[in-house]
């Protein structure tokens, strides 16, 4: 008998206590196994895929993408039983929870369709409260996930199919196909053996005349929950169809889906073909300039529509609420364009990794009282003692691995600014271990990875690790762990072209060094005006940890080193 489980929001820890979904990975109506990711969300710190603890047929989802959802909160719902042999025989074109019969019969409806066949742990055994438990994506069962079939809608239901009740959570009050003749119309008994009939269709995957399954299909809140319980045969994706499209992020095809843009058509600027941010956004820009040189009739994105639901066309003597509709959040999509639409102001609500680094810079502002120092230097042997390292056949060494061997270097000889001040007992805390954030800019925002004991890795090893760092933060893959308990930030802000800066102290760290660019400028050496490569230094720390004579220190120490990249010898 299978028996329908709610899968709710977990707390995916370091005190979050919301998520926004961003991508849906199951539709209603699949089959997954125990642990298998069936939502992507992004929280304040990271992207994170939560896998769920069930396997069985999903029979609803709850909330859109871009929705945000408390801890707590239901995700999905689950029916959890044994797939029938007759089910997995047939594959995704099996109907589930669609009896067959002539009207007025009294065929009885087919078994559930509960765990993945072959999935590993109880669930594939037909348990009703099996489950891993494991909330976290790294932490599931070792086996390999069971394949996903997608439980295809019957295309009728009998009318002797009871629907089973709901609960405002979205599952059956009570095991299901326990109804009786009376609550069947035309008098059909539910079969006490057909459980998964009513469990499924409650929900809205099986079934496109039961109320239950209309239900559950809103309940679900998306397109895939509404095709489902319409009888859908199948919800296709966006790029289905067509060749594969080289999409990574989310946020690419949502950029995309919003604007209109068929992502099939586009030719990606990253590795391998790879579609990223930036070629969403040509495309959109390109759509418009030809829609400006268009003039009127220009058909307006997929999505922009008027009240009444109809296509609004853009173009002259339009009104904006036919041709100017507005995306989710209060912003209009950048392909709704045209003489008649009127510009509007646009709000970006202040939450996820946004609202996170908001509350984080506006706390450090006004708990640490900070003080920066600064001082140029000349960068051009430690150009040089790069070029040197970097010889065919050995791995790279980047600049950034350079400058952090020689921040815990300095950190090593200036402990005090390894530290955090903890205000509830108001004591300083100096750390044993250097665990060095730096700041990378990504199609998400500036995250900050973390690459921990950084004081026992060599130059080679800061430099791998600063790489797969940097390139999980731009897929969006950084987990917690790779994003937290930082205790001292390194801020090459010098890709930006800019010379200066004056951060601001990574709560609760005690101080943070910034690296500006580093640029052909005239310098004394030795005695005699050159032309040197010169880079400008500066240090952002907490005054209540030390003074300015041990900031200076640091700093100075800091400069002596990349002009002399010998002295790093004095402390390997």
């Amino acid at each position: 008998m299978a028996v329908v489980r709610e899968f709710t929001l977990p707390d995916l820890g370091e005190g979050l206590t919301e998520a926004t979904i961003v991508h849906w990975m199951v539709e209603v109506g699949e089959v997954v196994a125990v642990d298998q990711p069936v939502v992507e969300v992004e929280t304040a710190k990271a992207m994170v895929e939560v896998p769920c603890p069930y396997g069985g047929v999903v029979t609803a989802r709850f909330g859109g993408e871009g929705e945000e959802v408390p801890v707590g909160a239901p995700l999905v719902t689950v029916a959890v039983g044994a797939v029938p042999d007759d089910l997995v025989e047939a594959g995704p074109a099996s109907g589930a929870g669609a009896a067959e019969g002539a009207p007025g019969g009294g065929a009885s409806a087919p078994a559930s369709a509960g765990a993945s066949a072959g999935a590993s742990g109880p669930a594939a055994n037909g348990s009703a409260d099996a489950g891993s438990g494991n909330v976290l994506v790294g932490y599931g069962t070792s086996a390999a996930a069971a394949r996903r079939r997608r439980i295809r809608p019957g295309s009728g239901t009998a009318p002797g199919a009871a629907a089973a009740p709901r609960t405002s959570g979205g599952a059956a009050d009570g095991p299901a196909g326990a109804g009786t003749a009376e609550d069947a119309p035309g008098g059909v008994a539910a079969d006490a053996g057909t459980a998964a009939v009513g469990a499924v269709g409650a929900t809205g995957v099986a079934g496109t005349a039961g109320t239950a399954a209309a239900a559950g299909a809103m309940r679900a809140g998306g397109a895939a929950g509404a095709a489902a319980a319409n009888g859908s045969a199948e919800v296709g994706a966006a790029d289905a169809g067509g060749r594969t499209v080289a999409v990574i992020s989310p946020l690419v095809r949502r950029m995309a889906r919003e604007n209109g843009l068929d992502l099939r058509e586009l030719t990606g600027s990253g590795r391998d073909g790879l579609i990223l941010r930036t070629d969403v956004e040509s495309a959109i820009r390109a759509r418009q300039e030809r829609e400006s040189a268009g003039g009127a009739g220009v058909v307006a994105p997929e999505g922009a529509r008027g009240l009444s639901g109809a296509t609004g066309i853009v173009g002259a003597g339009t009104t904006d609420a036919v041709g100017a509709a507005t995306a989710p959040g209060g912003v209009r999509p950048l392909g709704a364009t045209g003489a008649g639409a009127a510009a509007v102001e646009e709000r970006i609500p202040l939450r996820g990794m946004l609202g996170a680094a908001a509350e984080k810079f506006s706390r450090s502002r006004r708990e640490i009282p900070e003080a920066t120092c600064w001082v140029d230097a000349d960068a051009t042997e430690l150009l040089a003692a790069r070029r040197a390292m970097n010889v065919p056949g050995a791995p790279k060494v980047s600049l950034l691995a350079l400058l952090a061997r020689i921040t815990t270097a300095a950190l090593a000889r200036f402990p005090q600014l390894n530290a955090m001040v903890d205000t509830k007992t108001q004591e300083i805390v100096r750390l044993p271990a250097v665990h060095l954030g730096f700041a990378a800019q990504t199609g998400r925002g500036l995250v900050v990875p973390v690459v921990r004991d950084a004081q026992a890795r060599t130059v080679e090893g800061l430099s791998a690790e600063i790489t797969r760092l940097t390139e999980t933060a731009r897929a969006g893959g950084l987990s917690l762990a790779e994003l937290t308990h930082g205790t001292f930030t390194l801020n090459n802000y010098g890709v930006f072209g800019v010379d200066g800066s004056t951060p601001i102290i990574n709560h609760p760290e005690a101080a943070m060094l910034g690296v500006g660019r580093i640029a052909a400028k005239p310098w004394v050496h030795n005695g005699e005006l050159a032309v040197r490569q010169v880079v400008q230094l500066s240090l952002t720390f907490d005054h209540r940890v030390c003074d300015g004579g041990t900031a200076g220190g640091f700093l100075r120490h800091v400069a002596d080193c990349v002009e002399q990249p010998a002295l790093l010898l004095r402390t390997m």
